[in-house]
């Protein structure tokens, strides 16, 4: 397993191949802190069950405080979001208080292995090409970020609907 170390505040964001949960989960805390600190506009993400992102923990929801602002868009596309109502709390109510920023689709009946595992940015990607054994690449060449960005898109618009909403109403 290949450990990553945290990225310094004033540092880019790191590319190339990365290997391990351990790598792949700094790897998400850097870029949501960078989002905050860089401001960025729009932030793509998608995993079958988010199972194994850091989504709750303190340090990911303070970045992801400080990124919202109005005029920022956060997208989130799964299978289902089982696991994040289940396992991550913290995000689930930053989910309910930022709505209006965010836009969360499901794709109930897509293959796991299939549906794409990413973060997108304007200026960086990560992809996870294994999520089993979290293996991946992250970049900042346009090509790579345009290829993957129309991907995604293809999956959130034809291939999925609706999905975690911010409240549950009951009767």
């Amino acid at each position: 397993m290949q450990t990553v170390p945290p990225v310094p505040p004033d540092a880019a964001l790191p590319e190339g191949r990365f290997t391990g949960r351990e790598a792949f989960q700094q790897l998400v805390r850097d870029a949501f802190a960078c989002a905050a600190r860089e401001g960025w506009s729009d932030i793509m993400v998608s995993d079958a069950y988010f199972h194994d992102w850091p989504l709750g923990e303190r340090a990911v929801i303070e970045s992801l405080n400080a990124w919202a602002r109005s005029g920022r868009r956060f997208t989130m596309l799964a299978c289902h979001y089982d696991e994040v109502i289940r396992r991550q709390a913290r995000f689930v109510r930053w989910r309910g208080t930022w709505d209006h920023l965010l836009t969360c689709r499901a794709s109930r009946s897509a293959d796991p292995l299939v549906l794409p595992s990413m973060i997108w940015s304007p200026g960086w990607v990560l992809h996870r090409l294994d999520p089993e054994r979290c293996v991946g690449v992250s970049t900042t060449q346009p090509q790579q970020r345009t290829l993957l960005r129309e991907s995604l898109k293809e999956w959130l618009t034809s291939k999925s609907a609706p999905g975690f909403p911010a409240t549950t109403l009951g009767l």
